[in-house]
């Protein structure tokens, strides 16, 4: 067998993986010790697929293999079935995070950026899945899905460089393109969601009626949702908006309140409207508990679920 060189594609892709982990070790290595937290309490995920358990029967979908079709089960009803099996190959998962300037926001030093920490939670569930066997990619990163430490390394880069088109853009999406993924992929979404809900509701159902499963989680600064500041207060906006001068912040407070849950609302609304899953997270709350009430969402059959870890 000839020796490894330097031009050998696989010595190239490990010593770029070393390369990305030398140079991203801070939030890579808080992701993966998340991931190890929650993994502790997880005992992998019965997942429909292609395995030899068998797990329920469902009726035949334009797209099934005809070999999937169970006759005994179809013969004694007027409708197809499929039989269907526990998973027990890999999934494609999707991962897309906020980049629009309003993610920079965190209301006192001590807390993570919205950004930082749907970083942190993209990252921490990519490695959470790729444990699993499952294959995991950035949606609009420009490379295909795959598993291991070298892609995580990969995906940590593509933040770090979408980081910096931040910084040099005034003005990022909120929320992603309509992109073509593969029929029954999975897709999370990372953000707060502040958006117009027209405008989101197109996005769920546009993935949707493309076969796509997704979750979404609204990443939230503390002050966001009780808005608990008081007086005359000068607020500046992240993406250009502008400066706003508010005499008396207790006036406005309840009506801030009140358009805020109604934007939740909607977006729960959106997500369930889709048979998706919505999780709201705030950046004073631990992130594990937001990477295991995803990842347990991951795990579920097409229903939407709506929780506050």
């Amino acid at each position: 067998m000839a020796p490894l060189t330097a031009a050998d594609p696989g010595t190239r892709l490990r010593q770029g993986g070393e390369a990305l982990a030398a140079t991203l070790p801070p939030l890579l290595v808080a992701a993966e010790r998340v991931a190890a937290t929650v993994a502790q309490g997880v005992h992998g995920r019965r997942r429909v697929g292609m395995g030899e358990s068998f797990w329920q029967f469902r009726r035949y979908q334009p797209g099934d293999a005809l070999h999937a079709i169970d006759w005994r089960q179809t013969a004694k009803s007027q409708a197809v079935f499929v039989r269907e099996y526990e998973w027990e190959a890999s999934q494609t998962v999707w991962l897309w995070r906020d980049g629009s300037g309003s993610m920079a926001y965190r209301s006192a030093p001590a807390l993570p950026t919205k950004r930082n920490r749907a970083d942190l939670l993209l990252l921490a569930l990519a490695s959470l899945l790729s444990r699993a066997g499952e294959r995991v990619a950035l949606l609009g990163g420009g490379t295909p899905p795959a598993a291991g430490r070298v892609n995580l390394t990969r995906i940590a880069a593509e933040l770090e460089r979408a980081a910096g088109v931040v910084a040099a853009v005034e003005r990022m999406p909120d929320l992603p393109p309509i992109a073509v993924v593969p029929r029954q992929a999975e897709l999370v979404l990372f953000g707060d969601f502040l958006a117009p809900l027209e405008d989101i509701q197109r996005v769920v159902a546009g993935y949707a009626e493309r076969g796509v499963r997704g979750h979404l989680v609204q990443v939230l600064d503390p002050a966001e949702q009780s808005l608990p500041f008081s007086g005359r207060v000068r607020f500046t906006g992240l993406e250009g908006e502008g400066e706003h001068l508010v005499p008396r912040v207790e006036a406005v407070r309840d009506r801030y309140v009140e358009r805020l849950r109604a934007q939740q609302e909607g977006l729960a609304l959106a997500a369930r409207s889709a048979g998706w899953s919505c999780i709201v997270h705030h950046t004073d709350r631990p992130a594990a508990a937001a990477l295991l009430a995803l990842y347990v969402a991951l795990g579920q059959p097409r229903a939407a679920r709506t929780s506050r870890p």
